[in-house]
């Protein structure tokens, strides 16, 4: 994965903290995350497919500070605020202010696969990329926005203190 060195410096980052992840999928993501892990570190991951989330819930078993949920990504809300949150599904498009919530201060946030714009604001299809626009000036975040290859690209945020 393009974005995994990036997530796994970022959990390396907060060695106590609760790290999080929206959208297991075939949990690639899931195993960068979990090697940055640090011993006093927490690793939740959501994913709705049952049977991907089962897969990734076998890959983990042993080891007691990784938890993977089946359902709705609302289920991280339990585990919050986030020291890292990879936001990789549910809550990204449909609800970026509750994904902004979540986090603690200081947290990271990590959003992947956009695609580069030279323009300002970001443009996507030929369109300003509301999206993107929303989390790179949200008045609660620091932003950034980092190739992770020639044609795609990270958000990365830090909330403010």
């Amino acid at each position: 994965s393009e974005v995994g060195r990036l997530l796994s410096l970022a959990a390396a980052a907060k060695p106590h903290g609760v790290i999080a992840e929206s959208g297991t999928g075939s949990g690639v993501g899931t195993a960068w995350l979990h090697s940055g892990l640090g011993a006093g570190a927490r690793l939740v991951t959501v994913e709705r497919d049952d049977e991907l989330a089962r897969r990734a819930a076998g890959v983990f078993a042993d080891d007691d500070r990784v938890s993977v949920l089946t359902g709705d990504w609302r289920l991280l809300e339990r585990y919050a605020p986030f020291a890292v949150f990879f936001c990789d599904g549910g809550g990204k498009r449909n609800d970026p202010e509750g994904v902004v919530e979540l986090l603690a201060p200081g947290g990271l946030l990590i959003l992947d696969d956009f695609t580069p714009s030279p323009h300002w604001p970001p443009r996507f299809g030929g369109e300003v990329d509301e999206l993107r626009l929303f989390y790179l000036t949200h008045p609660a975040l620091d932003a950034t926005e980092v190739l992770t290859t020639p044609a795609t690209s990270a958000v990365v945020a830090a909330r403010r203190l």
